[in-house]
């Protein structure tokens, strides 16, 4: 019988797709976690949402370290809506 953890383990999967910007890989992924079930994750939305929490809180985009300590204080909301689709929020 597999341990609690182990199940947790395989519960969890990650699919990623690499490439180059304007290749597809969104309307690909979309398309692939819709087919097996899965939730989608939009990384870039998550990337703009943190830049424009940087940008109204005037965060130097250039300092590392700023920028990290922001992130790490930061709550990303991702939800559905029916109408709007994929929602992130702060």
């Amino acid at each position: 019988m597999a341990s609690a953890e182990t199940k947790k383990k395989q519960a969890c999967v990650i699919i990623t797709i690499d490439g180059p910007a304007g290749a597809g890989k969104s309307t690909v992924a979309k398309e692939l976690a819709r087919k097996l079930g899965y939730t989608y994750l939009d990384t870039g939305a998550m990337y703009r949402a943190l830049t424009l929490k940087a940008l109204r809180q005037k965060v130097d985009l250039t300092d590392a370290q700023a920028l990290v300590s922001l992130a790490k204080r930061t709550m990303i909301d991702i939800g559905a809506d029916e109408n709007k689709g994929l929602t992130v929020g702060l």
